[in-house]
């Protein structure tokens, strides 16, 4: 499997678990984690790492069943995201209070709640695929006093969704040899799909807003 440089070596999904080695599993763990419940893990390749770390399962590689795999990496999605929601919920309004913070103020609080209002139980579902979104919105849905319990069902629900879901896709499309060749370019795909689900909801509500 060969790969171009999709931004910085250290970044790539495949030197990142040829990296880890043995410990492939506990690092993507950790780094599923850091991406859905701390705000400094914004920057990490999740679609892409889900999606190779399927492709290792397949080829060997990540000598661990697949469903193991899976089980894994949504615990630590849903970790994660009760981890950010009760940061957020703990901490959120004294950040906000702060004049000089410039990424988080208060009138973010009232979009997000307002996003949440608009969109339901689908907005927690969707910013599961898209990179950087599920990094803030779980701590913003925090400071925004989303109700626990729903936001932990569908938390979870996107969590398997996502998490299972992107790792197996990889895993099937491993079996081919066209993706094996072409991985650049299928996780560049990947990170162009994991886009669909907002943009569609965006022309939903421009439609509607329309009427």
């Amino acid at each position: 499997m060969t790969t171009l440089a999709l931004g910085p070596e250290w970044l790539q999904p495949d030197s990142i678990i040829s990296w880890l080695g043995p410990w492939a599993l506990v690092g993507l763990a950790l780094i599923v984690f850091a991406e859905c419940g701390l705000l400094l893990g914004f920057f990490l390749p999740g679609d892409s790492l889900l999606f190779t770390a399927g492709l290792f399962v397949a080829q060997g590689a990540i000598d661990t069943p697949l469903w193991l795999v899976c089980a894994i990496l949504v615990a630590a999605a849903f970790v994660g995201n009760a981890t950010g929601y009760w940061m957020g919920r703990a901490a959120g309004p004294a950040i906000f209070d702060k004049p000089q913070s410039r990424l988080f103020k208060p009138e973010h609080v009232v979009k997000t709640q307002g996003f949440f209002d608009r969109y339901g139980n689908r907005a927690i579902v969707l910013a599961r695929f898209v990179p950087i979104v599920r990094t803030f919105i779980t701590v913003m849905a925090g400071v925004g006093r989303m109700e626990a319990r729903r936001y932990f069902t569908y938390s979870l629900l996107g969590g398997v969704a996502w998490a299972a879901g992107v790792t197996v896709l990889g895993f099937w499309l491993g079996q081919f040899a066209f993706v094996r060749e072409n991985i650049e370019m299928m996780l560049i795909l990947i990170v162009a799909v994991s886009l669909l689900p907002i943009v569609v909801e965006l022309v939903r509500a421009r439609r509607a807003q329309a009427t």
